[in-house]
């Protein structure tokens, strides 16, 4: 809100810089090295700071590449815009400008890899995944409601089919995705679940 000040404990600045410091040091270890590279003592000596103090946010390596994941790749916020289309053009376009970010290539390898692991960090994983799909099933349920997405569509199914052409052509067909990749994608699916006209 306007004109309210938000007072800050003498802790508070600390505390930010050892988080972007950390995270940016995953980050950097993905980037040039791959998930092997991530080990607390490799990101504590790139970050500079000590292994507790990476403990203290986050418990194991799983937690503290998806916290670093979510900084490149995290939840959107996409406004009414009154058509479908244009409301998914926004996603694509924002999780284009994150795919082209050097390193992200080697961020989603290591997530997809780190998720196939199985067991008990499947759960965080597929949290995550919801949290960064969220915004897509939104706007899929807005365009039922208004209706120029038909009523019916398996919303958890289109999104999947949002998220996963980008990743496709970054990850597996090494390729940057482009904005006629985005405005393809964008026409292809308000196709395959619009309202008939």
């Amino acid at each position: 809100m306007a004109g309210v000040r938000v007072e800050r404990g003498p802790g508070r600045p600390r505390e930010e810089r050892v988080t972007g410091a950390v995270l940016s040091a995953v980050l950097d270890l993905v980037a040039e090295q791959g998930m092997t590279a991530v080990t607390m003592d490799a990101v504590a000596a790139r970050a500079g700071v000590s292994k507790p103090a990476i403990y203290r946010r986050w418990p194991g390596k799983h937690d503290l590449l998806i916290a670093a994941a979510e900084t490149r790749i995290g939840t959107l916020t996409v406004p009414d815009l009154g058509d479908f289309r244009a409301e998914l053009r926004t996603v694509l376009d924002a999780r284009l400008e994150a795919y082209r970010m050097p390193g992200t290539v080697q961020l989603l390898a290591a997530l997809v890899s780190a998720a196939q692991e199985g067991g008990e960090v499947r759960g965080p994983y597929q949290r995550y995944v919801a949290r960064i799909m969220s915004e897509t099933r939104k706007i899929l349920e807005r365009g039922i409601a208004r209706g120029d997405v038909r009523e019916g569509v398996d919303v958890q199914a289109a999104a999947t089919l949002v998220a996963a052409p980008l990743v496709f052509r970054l990850v597996f067909e090494q390729q940057l995705p482009d904005e006629r990749l985005a405005a393809d994608l964008a026409d292809l699916i308000a196709r395959a679940v619009g309202s008939p006209a």
